[in-house]
């Protein structure tokens, strides 16, 4: 394993913050259950003796940020004072250490808000050995060889559908043709489609000025938020098939609002407009029942799209191989970072079923570009039925922003996992202390936290 040299490299802090927008005052964000959403996200600063960083996050939606920051200061016994050079040289078993404990796994296990503290300390772990190394993530993972990329991985629950040695074997009769299609990636960048134009809480005239926005950008699929009042879900979703046109793209998300027969039935409504796939139709741990739901929609074309709330590899494995999924939607702060979610790539590849990423929240546009890259160029090497889905929401904030142009991202340049803050977010929106809460607090805007909410120091 190419590992960076161990001097310097000790862990001697790691640091989190809640971090909050206020998205809510503007809709964005919001669909048939999460109504009023504010983008936040438990932001992890990991520094080495020698003043390297690496900057991480897990998405969230407000209030329950504090839950995960608590739960990563109790992992940081984990990561404190191991040297970052022998956490790469065994990442798997890092992997295991850090999800595996004896006791903390009792709130697990792998799952909930414990796993999405270990996601946001595994980025920015994989941020800090990307900026080591001097490249961009999706770089640092092309370059890898197959043996190494894998044995970041554990494999423990998965092995029935993909074993190391066949992932080995997977990304060995892919090394050809690698550095074309980096060239690909760099000079075309990878397809998009944007949800920014359906968000629930949108009025029809910002829902009618967002489509002809991004039709001018050259996006050709728009998704749409459904689940609340099939009348208005067919009412908008009309409007903006009208608004796009037949030779365009439509997708629906119904972010978990219905139950299973509800599910077919509300779908067979929307059919005629064509939706290219419904994606959250029910519970998000209902494999039988997205299995049940995409038989009823195959013959009307609609695919079913799930994963931005699936807990875990072993989740993922039974959506893929029940037939349940036709778009994996692997989410960069969900389950358990990059070491799992390669998993979920390796087995959604061997179950030929299409990965196109959940994004839009804090960071996950900057994330989830770094992985689609890595599998055109490693893994799957097409870009066939595979999209990543983009909103133009909190990039400001960051020192690499994902570049979006004539509706593709463009390949990142910088060293890392584009997961840096910029100076000032930090002083400005870590939740409750930081000075726009405060004005917003003073202001009347948002009422006062509750004691339990102050976290941050």
């Amino acid at each position: 394993m190419p590992v960076p040299d161990r001097k310097g490299l000790n862990i001697v802090s790691l640091d989190v913050k809640d971090v909050r927008f206020p998205t809510s005052l503007g809709g964005h964000g919001s669909d048939a259950l999460h109504t009023d959403p504010n983008y936040s996200c438990a932001y992890v600063t990991i520094t080495t003796e020698s003043g390297r960083q690496g900057f991480g996050l897990t998405f969230t939606c407000g209030r329950g940020t504090e839950v995960i920051v608590f739960c990563i200061r109790t992992m940081k016994r984990f990561v404190l004072n191991k040297n970052a050079a022998d956490i790469f040289a065994d990442f798997g078993g890092f992997w295991r250490t850090l999800t595996n404990d004896s006791q903390m796994r009792w709130i697990g296990p792998e799952k909930g808000v414990a796993h999405l503290a270990v996601a946001a300390i595994l980025n920015a772990l994989w941020d800090l050995w990307a900026r080591l190394e001097n490249k961009p993530l999706w770089r640092l993972l092309v370059d890898l060889e197959p043996e190494e990329l894998v044995s970041t991985i554990d494999f423990r629950y998965i092995t029935d559908v993909v074993t190391k040695e066949e992932a080995i074997q997977m990304l060995k009769s892919k090394r050809a043709g690698v550095q074309e299609r980096v060239k690909i990636l760099e000079q075309k960048g990878y397809p998009a489609y944007t949800t920014q134009v359906g968000w629930l809480g949108y009025s029809d005239e910002v829902l009618a000025s967002l489509c002809a926005k991004y039709l001018a950008l050259s996006f050709t699929h728009f998704k749409v938020k459904v689940g609340l009042n099939l009348q208005d879900d067919l009412r908008r979703c009309s409007a903006v098939r009208k608004y796009i046109g037949d030779d365009k793209f439509l997708m629906v998300d119904a972010n978990q609002a219905w139950s299973v027969d509800e599910a077919i039935k509300w779908m067979k409504a929307l059919a005629p407009l064509k939706p290219m796939w419904i994606e959250e139709p029910t519970s998000p741990d209902d494999v039988l029942g997205h299995a049940t739901i995409s038989k009823a929609l195959k013959p009307y074309g609609i695919g079913v799209a799930t994963g931005e709330m699936c807990a875990n590899r072993v989740m993922f494995k039974q959506f893929l191989q029940s037939g349940g999924v036709q778009y994996c939607q692997i989410d960069s702060a969900r389950i358990g970072g990059v070491n799992e979610i390669l998993a979920v790539y390796l087995m959604a590849w061997k179950l030929n079923v299409s990965v196109c990423p959940h994004a839009g929240g804090v960071g996950l546009c900057e994330m989830v570009q770094h992985l689609q890259m890595w599998d055109f160029a490693s893994l799957s090497g097409t870009m066939e039925g595979r999209l990543v889905e983009y909103v133009d929401q909190q990039h400001e904030h960051f020192v690499d922003p994902c570049v979006v142009e004539n509706a593709r991202y463009m390949a990142p340049k910088m060293p890392g996992y584009s997961t840096e803050f910029i100076p000032g977010t930090l002083e400005k929106f870590a939740y409750p202390r930081g000075s726009e809460w405060q004005r917003m607090f003073n202001e009347g805007i948002f009422p006062l936290p509750d004691e339990a909410e102050l976290v941050n120091p």
